[in-house]
């Protein structure tokens, strides 16, 4: 593979599109409309930041590419069965996602929430399937459920829902955003690892540090994008945030300091891997791109 970040980040997410069609069921298998509904809202689209976070933790620690594959195409289905579950009318009621109708709209609500379901349930599927040894799958399989869970993004989206309309402090939100963006984003980078073998605490702290610190910039930029960015840019409805009232960092610090914020998170994850030396050059540079991106 290429060297070049934007190679790299380019032939992984055109490489995601094929893992993650040959793990999704066919819609010449019955039921027809459900499978394609799952298809619509998987492939096609998504930026594939955690799938790349994956990958680059598991290079870091030379893991087997099919087991990479498979936890990157579980988090990924997990990742989309979310959105697919927040755009509907009983949560974020959103008509756009990834530049397209949202999968309540182009197909109906029951669907949408069977496709959440159903991909909730194909991500551990796949996750069990492949060569690695029993208790590796385990161990995936317990990091993704736990931060896909109420303790996880589940439970942030609850604190989300919660929230519409109230003052919280910074604590608060950074709490709830840890759950329902941060915990994800941290099984992405730890599955990577897992894929690879059981990895010593020294290498999890760190691992760990570097998650926290996406995780948040990765919500903070979201939050700056919503009120500077328009709809085209971002595949989805902008400015959604202040419309529903909803507590933001921008909201909460203002512009200028949570792009301060953004910066200060990614000089924190650099710092995190500063144990791997120059073994961390994927998660630095995509650290550097969930604070620099546009959309």
């Amino acid at each position: 593979m290429t060297t070049d970040f934007s190679g790299w980040r380019a032939e992984l997410q055109s490489a995601m599109e094929s893992v993650l069609d040959r793990h999704l069921p066919p819609v010449s298998q019955p039921p027809g409309k459900l499978h394609q509904a799952m298809r619509y809202a998987v492939l096609g689209g998504g930026k594939r930041v955690r799938a790349l976070l994956v990958f680059a933790a598991g290079e870091l620690f030379c893991a087997p590419r099919d087991a990479l594959e498979r936890a990157a195409a579980a988090v990924e289905m997990i990742h989309a069965y979310s959105l697919v579950h927040d755009d509907m009318p009983c949560m974020d009621d959103d008509d756009l996602r990834r530049g397209k109708p949202t999968v309540h709209r182009q197909f109906d609500e029951a669907t949408a929430l069977l496709v959440g379901d159903a991909l909730q349930s194909q991500a551990f599927d796949v996750l069990a399937g492949g060569e690695l040894a029993a208790d590796r799958k385990l161990d995936m399989a317990v990091l993704l459920a736990r931060a896909s869970g109420s303790s996880g993004m589940c439970g942030g989206q609850a604190i989300d829902l919660d929230s519409v309309g109230m003052a919280l402090s910074l604590s608060e939100l950074e709490q709830m955003h840890r759950l329902k963006t941060g915990a994800l984003l941290r099984a992405s980078v730890l599955l990577g690892g897992f894929a690879a073998r059981a990895l010593r605490p020294d290498e999890e702290e760190a691992l760990h540090a570097y998650a926290q610190a996406i995780g948040l910039a990765f919500q903070v930029v979201d939050d700056i994008l919503d009120v500077t960015a328009d709809s085209a840019t971002l595949g989805k409805t902008a400015g959604k945030d202040a419309a529903n009232d909803k507590p933001t960092y921008v909201s909460i610090l203002g512009l200028d300091a949570s792009l301060a914020l953004a910066e200060k998170l990614r000089q924190d994850a650099h710092q995190a891997l500063q144990p791997f030396a120059d073994g961390a050059r994927r998660l630095r540079e995509l650290a550097d791109l969930v604070v620099q991106r546009k959309a």
